[in-house]
């Protein structure tokens, strides 16, 4: 029997391991140890969401392969290295995404939230190119923070600066898409 989860619950579930992976890190201050947690951590999570609804969604199996190789990797070669790289990666990878997707037409951004918000196709295709944008400087950044700070740095920008960053870009996005929703309610209806 499945139960359907709030989107809070959920995003609690999701985030979870992240607050392990950060507290097992400041604790040991050995990311090694944190990354076997978050793996671990992550697993559990994404099988308590699977267990309450009957299936994942397509970015939370992404995430959760991410996370378990190069996790997985990361614990069994001894190298912090690929959980780091884990983040410019998938990063890089939802802007080639959008980006594939913008090119060949489809607005894989409207697929994610067009059942939640309506907007007219051009706003639609506005955020694909703001977010694929937004998604290179996340994976650009994360190589800056990694190779110029301490790794104590690294962690905090991976678990806080990442998360700030992405709720204020969606913030800075939220006027954008109120206008275009309040252009779209305005357009007379099919019946009248």
């Amino acid at each position: 029997m499945s139960r359907n989860l709030s989107s809070s619950q959920k995003q609690i579930l999701e985030f979870l391991p992240l607050i392990a992976f950060f507290a097992v890190y400041m604790i040991k201050g050995d990311l090694i140890w944190a990354t076997g947690l978050l793996v671990v951590a992550t697993v559990v999570s994404m099988a308590i969401i699977y267990a309450m609804e009957r299936t994942l969604s397509k970015m939370q199996l992404i995430s959760l392969c991410l996370v378990v190789v190069f996790g997985g990797l990361t614990v069994y070669l001894n190298d912090p290295s690929y959980i780091k790289a884990k983040v410019s990666i998938i990063n890089g990878f939802f802007a080639a995404v959008l980006l594939g997707g913008y090119f060949l037409g489809r607005m894989f951004i409207k697929d994610l939230m067009g059942s939640a918000i309506q907007l007219p196709d051009h706003a639609w295709a506005t955020l694909t190119l703001r977010w694929a944008g937004f998604f290179v400087v996340l994976a650009l950044l994360n190589l800056v923070v990694w190779f110029q700070f301490s790794e104590t740095v690294w962690a905090s920008f991976k678990v806080w600066g990442l998360m700030g960053l992405t709720l204020l870009f969606a913030l800075a996005n939220a006027p954008f898409m109120a206008r275009h929703m309040a252009d779209e309610s305005e357009k007379p209806s099919a019946d009248g």
